[in-house]
């Protein structure tokens, strides 16, 4: 069985082509509805009208082209002595959007002719595999979609087959993630979500992400990439200087948690790049070292250090804190002293530039996304299956646009104000 080669496009859902009124008859439609409602013929379902209709224009283009093939039409005396002519019809069985469909297929005697919209030994139509990456991307393991298109269809699509479909996205995945990337960023959010993997013995292992802001205020996944073990300031070295060396010249600032020594290998990257530890993050953290009955009051504690408005004034705050809680929880003290270098720096820009870059829930958006999808899997047979899930679940996180049109518009008034920041560096990229 040999598969049609669907992109990575396809994991999106299909929109419908819509044909003008001189093509789609709005009458005849009706008069073949009100037939087959006649007739007691149904509209769907096992041999209702639209797989008969699927049948027929299937067979009428496969008809149409085995004429282009052979220059003339069918019972034409023009073919004879033309060297080739149609030598009857085989039966095969496709499976389609409206469930499986009997057609038959004409052939030549010497067999040259090659049917495009039904090739050779094609046993789906393009848009049942666009369905299966769409159902896997939304996070339904191979056997739930496998019973899906048995209760829905009455299709019977073995698991391997859904595992060779959604195999066919990882061509296209290689390609985005060797892409060139913009020569500017404004801002890269960076952080990692932990899969299980069965190597030997089942295992948390991160996947990593970054996510960019262009200059033109769009989203941008700029790769996933597979660590071992936990998430280390080592790896992420070398993921930045992939990233860089995709023509990444410039970087005004990187968001990320509080992970010992990635300030470092940030500035090793991008030396200008402001490094700016997620305020959530720092919290969260906050929250380990204390018991559950104090978190709000910490919470609230922590709050006029956060919203200071300079840097000068949160350390002032900070001091507040100190002598409230530093006696009870003095690991909380220590933990905010040692990220303070990355917590002030958002502190020095106006309002519309705190609000986006002080916490990493643009990333983290994306992180619940490919949660969901990983959660129902329990765990990979492999880092390559487990890259393919995430990756289904990344390319199908806006599929109508209207994301991409909410995320340009909140982040127009940042976009100005990092143009004054930062002196035109984001003008490189508009060139």
């Amino acid at each position: 069985m040999s598969d049609m080669t669907v992109s990575a496009e396809a994991v999106g859902e299909v929109r419908p082509v819509e044909l003008s009124a001189d093509v789609l008859d709005e009458q005849l439609i009706g008069q073949l509805v009100d037939r087959a409602r006649a007739s007691g013929l149904q509209l769907t379902g096992e041999g209702g009208l639209l797989q008969q209709l699927t049948k027929r224009v299937l067979e009428s283009a496969l008809e149409g082209e085995i004429t282009d093939h052979l220059g003339y039409e069918k019972h034409d005396p023009a073919g004879a002595g033309s060297g080739n002519s149609r030598n009857g019809v085989r039966s095969k069985t496709v499976l389609t959007d409206v469930g499986p469909v009997e057609i038959t297929v004409p052939r030549d005697r010497d067999g040259s002719f090659e049917p495009q919209i039904v090739k050779k030994r094609q046993r789906r139509l393009t848009g049942v595999d666009e369905m299966v990456l769409s159902l896997s991307a939304r996070g339904l393991t191979h056997g739930d979609i496998s019973a899906h298109l048995a209760e829905v269809y009455g299709a019977s699509v073995s698991k391997q087959t859904i595992s060779t479909i959604t195999d066919m996205v990882m061509d296209g995945m290689a390609e985005w993630q060797n892409r060139p990337l913009d020569s500017v960023y404004p801002v890269i959010f960076i952080d990692c979500v932990h899969v299980k993997v069965r190597d030997g013995q089942v295992a948390n292992r991160p996947v990593y992400v970054a996510l960019a802001v262009t200059v033109d205020g769009t989203r941008d996944i700029l790769g996933l990439w597979a660590g071992d073990g936990g998430e280390g300031a080592k790896y992420w070295l070398q993921v930045l200087t992939e990233i860089k060396n995709r023509g990444v010249e410039d970087v005004c600032m990187v968001v990320c948690d509080g992970l010992k020594g990635l300030p470092d290998s940030i500035s090793a990257v991008w030396p200008q790049a402001v490094t700016q530890t997620c305020v959530v993050h720092l919290i969260r953290a906050s929250f380990r070292y204390a018991g559950r009955q104090d978190w709000d009051k910490i919470s609230r504690a922590l709050k006029p250090v956060y919203t200071a408005p300079t840097a000068k004034a949160a350390e002032d705050r900070f001091l507040d804190f100190q002598e409230e809680w530093g006696a009870k929880y003095p690991a909380i003290v220590r933990l905010w002293e040692h990220a303070w270098a990355e917590f002030v720096p958002f502190l020095q820009f106006d309002t519309e530039i705190r609000r986006v870059v002080c916490t990493t829930n643009a990333i983290e958006s994306v992180n619940a996304r490919i949660r969901k999808a990983v959660r129902a899997r329990g765990h990979f047979p492999n880092e390559a299956a487990a890259l393919k899930c995430v990756y289904l679940a990344v390319m199908s996180l806006d599929p109508t646009g209207q994301g991409r049109k909410r995320w340009t518009m909140r982040w127009k008034p940042a976009l100005q104000a990092f143009d004054i920041a930062f002196d035109g560096r984001l003008s490189v990229g508009r060139r």
